[in-house]
């Protein structure tokens, strides 16, 4: 390393082997792109294996962190709640039958419509959910340790300004894509 930049790292050799293949062939879209997507896949075991530990898969974690972040008091209807995870329905009542059965979340009928269920999060689940949640920002908190906190604020607001524009395209209705995260 010179200056704390790499020389050289996996998508810069991916470059250069398409630069002999197709010499033609302008792969700038992969120096910021693949280097996102090899970044994910780095990060994602220690993440996955985070929330293990706490006995949830990802797709748990999402459910009761989703219910946690909307506040007071914790609940939200199966619609609102697999729309923001961009999820089936039926995926989602399945992530629902495991965490009710592990006590984390409850169904509740509506107050203003007795047809309709809410979906609660528990004292239970209100607690792992911060438990994990926590020790999942430390844990990403240190693979950033290689970037100071100007150059941390730089990139955040890069890759903000990169993904509104992808939005924007995907979604010229101006409708918000979401994510579990």
């Amino acid at each position: 390393m010179t200056d704390g930049i790499e020389k050289e790292d996996h998508v810069d050799r991916l470059q250069r082997q398409w630069a002999r293949e197709l010499p033609d062939l302008d792969t700038q879209p992969m120096t910021i792109l693949g280097r996102a997507y090899r970044l994910s896949n780095l990060v994602r075991p220690s993440i996955e294996a985070t929330f293990a530990d706490f006995g949830l898969d990802r797709g748990e974690f999402d459910v009761i962190a989703t219910l946690r972040r909307s506040g007071p008091p914790y609940r939200l209807t199966p619609t609102d709640m697999y729309s923001a995870l961009m999820i089936s329905s039926g995926g989602l009542t399945h992530r629902l039958d495991r965490l009710e059965k592990a006590g984390l979340i409850r169904r509740e009928r509506s107050p203003h419509d007795g047809r309709s269920v809410l979906v609660a999060l528990t004292e239970a689940g209100a607690a792992l959910a911060e438990k994990a949640i926590r020790t999942d920002m430390a844990s990403e908190a240190s693979f950033l340790q290689g970037l100071d906190a100007r150059e941390r604020e730089t990139l955040a607001a890069l890759l903000r300004k990169l993904i509104g524009g992808i939005e924007r395209e995907l979604t010229p209705s101006g409708e918000e894509i979401q994510t579990a995260d």
